[in-house]
């Protein structure tokens, strides 16, 4: 066409879209991948804590777009409801931005935040406009751009979804690798600690960016008024059955085929045919929560478990939320092996390999993909220190004299010997930590393993020297009468204590009188483990949901294809609810056992999905929508006239079920009034 808002066929419109789409994304994943992090290391929550509000973040993300949905198709349309919650979205990034500024309530300036309150309120209030603006918008944008192409570009229409599909996969991707390096920078005015709130600040200035490139395409836009919300209608309809099924509940009314028959005083057969179609759907979506309960967890739990492990691969150094990149990565990767080698592999072989069976392998993945990470967590879990419960009690005596003592520990007359060398002896955890000791018998207590991959690092002396260095594997002890350079691998998330002893001297490898005391292993476990989890995840992803979406779209109405999408969301939604209360009520110490416990979950509801699907009878809607549509008139015109008099017969029997219900009333009213 010569049309001046086309190119090559396309309408010039999409590209705003597409950009305001990945900008979007970018702005949504970016602010996700660090956000665990954030409310670990910023507000300082523990894990259990962190996980239930970046579950119930989620959770609101997903239900949402129900409400973005009716207000686009009710009231606004969809260009006004995107522009206005692009708006609050906006806002919220911002919002969130500014909570993680550690400087704006740090009055004392020691790098610590003396108003938590403060910040904690506003990362609230930002993280509740971003959900309503995220999920607001999701069920606007892409029909929105589908609206942009006239009826002979439906070519076109399905290459501009293969692109807006891409562009969400580009900006997560991209947003995954590049917030955890802009976290890991160190930014402040009175001190210098991690960035979080240039890791929120990019994705908000992305998501303004969003916002004016969709504004600035206008002009050239196709805006459809709105024309009243289906799944309204499909609402009502429903309620309408349930209701007129209770009032013709007496045994003199025929039943009917279908309880949904029991809205055909009020609605077409049409309708009623269509629903009945989309009920058979969201029966099946029943079970599909427990998946997706696995599957956000990636953001959670997941990350939280790189934390403690090793992200040293080689020159490059992992932070834990960019592990999270493995999936999008494998994404792109599977999704063409998937469709163009594995299925048409299992089609030649004779194998009915059925949507719905697919659906139930993709779960099976997503469990073993726990079972994994329960194995890698178990190996995790021997390299981490034991403390000592409040019930118990540990005693380190270091001995800096040059000679052996013994210990003699014990009540009344009964002891026990302890031979204590000139290292130390375990009996109670006392750790001098200082630079500059000449004597130190009781020191400060080990009560954490060093987070983020920081190495803890302590010196005691017994002699007048100063140790000086940074963190790298490097010291060099220092005194009047010379120096020495001692070397110690520290690897990640480690602490040592080394021991000056008063016979050090500086000579030839002097820092062999050094002792080092090894009181917290380095995390061992490579983060690279992690990669078989996400590998099963992910396939379980595409098998389990891209399937599923197929499915739902092959199973609907033509009108009602929206109601099945929001019911997708929907089971999104309720999955992060059950992490929230799986991750409150069960009291499990030990996190694999948590994870076990997610994972025979999801086996126990597979089976159940599965028997249901094997009861499942596949259908062609058109098919079913020409055979309404082909009926002859007087057909209609019958079924019309008994519409009419089935309205006219339960009116009467309204009326006469109101006098009943008076009648009780005023002999109700009157035994009030006796007693």
């Amino acid at each position: 066409m010569n049309c001046p808002f086309t190119f090559c066929g396309f309408p010039i419109s999409i590209f705003f879209i597409v950009v305001n789409e990945f900008c979007e994304r970018f702005s949504y994943y970016g602010m996700r991948a660090v956000l665990v992090l954030y409310f670990k290391y910023f507000l300082q929550w523990d894990d259990d804590l962190s996980t239930t509000i970046y579950h119930t973040f989620v959770a609101l993300c997903y239900l949402t777009p129900i409400l973005g949905a009716i207000v686009a198709d009710s009231w606004l349309g969809k260009f006004k409801t995107i522009v206005y919650l692009s708006i609050v979205y906006t806002l919220g990034q911002v919002v969130l931005a500014v909570s993680a500024i550690h400087d704006i309530s740090d009055a004392n300036r020691d790098g610590t935040p003396d108003n938590m309150t403060l910040h904690v309120a506003l990362s609230m209030l930002g993280l509740l406009l971003i959900a309503l603006g995220t999920g607001g918008i999701k069920p606007c944008v892409a029909a929105f751009g589908g609206d942009q192409f006239q009826d002979h570009q439906e070519k076109q229409r399905s290459t501009f979804f293969s692109i807006f599909y891409l562009s969400i996969n580009a900006g997560s991707l991209l947003s995954t690798v590049i917030t955890p390096i802009l976290r890991a920078q160190e930014c402040g005015i009175y001190t210098q600690q991690q960035c979080y709130s240039l890791a929120f600040g990019v994705p908000a200035a992305l998501m303004v960016v969003s916002l004016i490139v969709f504004i600035i395409g206008s002009g050239m836009y196709i805006k459809t008024p709105p024309q009243g919300n289906i799944m309204v209608k499909v609402f009502r309809c429903i309620a309408f059955a349930i209701k007129n099924r209770f009032r013709h509940r007496a045994s003199e009314f025929p039943k009917r085929t279908h309880w949904m028959d029991w809205s055909e005083e009020k609605y077409d057969k049409l309708l009623i045919a269509q629903v009945k179609m989309v009920l058979r759907v969201l029966f099946l979506y029943i079970p599909l929560p427990m998946f997706w309960a696995l599957f956000d967890q990636q953001g959670s739990r997941w990350t939280l478990q790189a934390t403690i492990m090793n992200g040293d691969f080689g020159i490059l150094k992992i932070q834990p939320d960019q592990m999270q990149t493995v999936n999008p990565i494998l994404i792109l990767a599977l999704v063409p092996i998937m469709d163009s080698l594995l299925y048409p592999l299992i089609a030649k072989c004779k194998i009915n390999f059925t949507p719905l069976k697919r659906m139930t392998v993709g779960m099976l993945f997503a469990a073993l993909a726990f079972i994994a990470a329960a194995l890698v967590q178990i190996q995790i879990d021997q390299t981490m220190p034991k403390f000592p419960s409040s019930s118990e009690g540990q005693v380190k005596f270091i001995n800096i004299n040059n000679r052996s003592l013994e210990v003699k520990a014990g009540t009344s007359d009964v002891y026990c010997v302890f031979p204590l060398s000139i290292t130390y002896i375990e009996l109670n955890e006392h750790i001098c930590e200082g630079s500059k000791v000449s004597f130190c018998l009781q020191f400060m207590d080990i009560k954490a393993k060093p987070e983020q991959g920081a190495n803890a690092i302590r010196e005691v002396f017994g002699s007048d020297f100063c140790c000086s260095g940074s963190i790298s594997t490097q010291f060099r002890v220092e005194s009047a009468a010379g120096e020495c350079v001692y070397s110690q691998d520290l690897g990640f998330g480690s602490s040592f204590t080394l021991i000056i002893p008063p016979t050090f001297a500086f000579v030839d490898n002097c820092g062999q009188s050094i002792q080092t005391v090894v009181d917290i292993k380095p995390n061992t476990i490579h983060m690279a483990w992690q990669i078989p989890q996400y590998f099963l995840m992910t396939l379980g992803e595409v098998v389990f949901s891209v399937t599923g979406l197929e499915f739902a779209y092959s199973q609907a109405p033509s009108n009602m294809k929206s109601v099945l999408q929001a019911g997708w969301l929907l089971t999104v939604a309720v999955g992060n609810i059950i992490v929230l209360i799986i991750a409150e009520a069960a009291t499990l110490d030990d996190q694999w056992a948590e994870y076990i416990l997610f994972a025979s979950l999801l086996v126990v509801v597979c089976f159940i999905f599965a028997f249901m699907a094997h009861f499942y009878t596949y259908i062609d809607p058109a098919k079913i929508e020409a055979q309404f549509a082909e009926r002859d008139p007087e057909e209609k015109e019958k079924e019309k006239r008994k519409s009419v008099e089935m309205t006219r017969k339960g009116s009467a029997e309204q009326r006469k079920e109101d006098r009943r219900n008076l009648y009780f009333s005023c002999h109700f009213e009157s035994l009030q009034a006796y007693i």
